[in-house]
């Protein structure tokens, strides 16, 4: 469907008094718009890093991120926080909703940023709650008021209210238990169907089985790539050529 994000001999060094960590190293990579691209990788290898790298959120030190042809990473902060505003949506282990606020206003507050029109921005946030499977009853709930799960569902929604390109999901099912990580997958496998672009962190074979496109880094390097194509429920083979793929990855 075209290329995305493009990342060019991308480097990321951090300093600390008179050591360095080279934590991305010359590291190419390209994502396609539709895809559902899942980073692995053992803990320490880089996979948040390159993450926040080709969302903006953080600078490399070295190397260029090309976005929709134009290269962002020569942005200046605020120019860089606009283009995440706009063009990025995120997603993280913790659904970082605020407590003193409503669901629905949680949703609105990101909304807003981008659009004026409060009552185009509700209607939305509330068609896509009801599609997460959160209904009238918990829009002026206050996060607390909700289970772990459904925050977290509430967090998606936030993270794809205004439309975005891409969504950047860092460890999105870390903290829930096995049946609010089916609903939160399902959700994303959902939106990815409809064509959102998704580049998504884990740890997790089962949540990795949704991209049909795994990564898998090591020290700061892609050591591999395997196309597994759309996700289809229930496919054995596809668990098996994912599992395979680890091993041979040393994972």
């Amino acid at each position: 469907m075209g290329e995305l994000l493009i990342a060019k001999d991308l480097c990321k060094t951090f300093s600390n008094e008179n050591t360095q960590q080279h934590v991305l190293k010359n590291l190419n990579v390209t994502v396609n718009k539709g895809d559902f691209t899942v980073v692995m990788g053992n803990s320490g290898s880089g996979k948040s890093t390159l993450l926040y790298a080709l969302s903006g959120m953080d600078r490399p030190t070295l190397g260029s991120i090309t976005y929709d042809g134009e290269e962002i990473s020569k942005y200046n902060n605020d120019k860089l926080a606009m283009f995440r505003r706009k063009h990025c949506g995120f997603v993280f282990q913790h659904n970082y909703l605020n407590d003193t606020m409503s669901i629905l206003d949680n949703i609105m507050v990101s909304g807003l940023l981008v659009s004026k029109d409060r009552k185009d921005i509700a209607e939305r946030a509330k068609v896509l709650l009801k599609k997460v499977g959160l209904d009238e009853k918990c829009y002026g709930k206050f996060p607390t008021q909700l289970s772990g799960g459904e925050q977290q569902r509430a967090a998606v929604v936030r993270g794809v209210i205004n439309s975005p390109d891409i969504v950047f999901a860092d460890e999105p099912t870390g903290a829930l238990n096995s049946k609010n990580t089916e609903n939160v997958l399902n959700i994303l496998t959902d939106f990815n169907n409809e064509g959102q672009t998704i580049v998504m962190v884990t740890h997790d074979m089962k949540s990795a089985r949704r991209g049909n496109r795994i990564l898998y880094l090591s020290d700061g390097v892609i050591m591999g790539e395997l196309n597994l194509g759309k996700y289809v429920s229930g496919d054995r083979e596809r668990h098996e050529k994912l599992k395979a793929f680890l091993q041979e990855m040393g994972w």
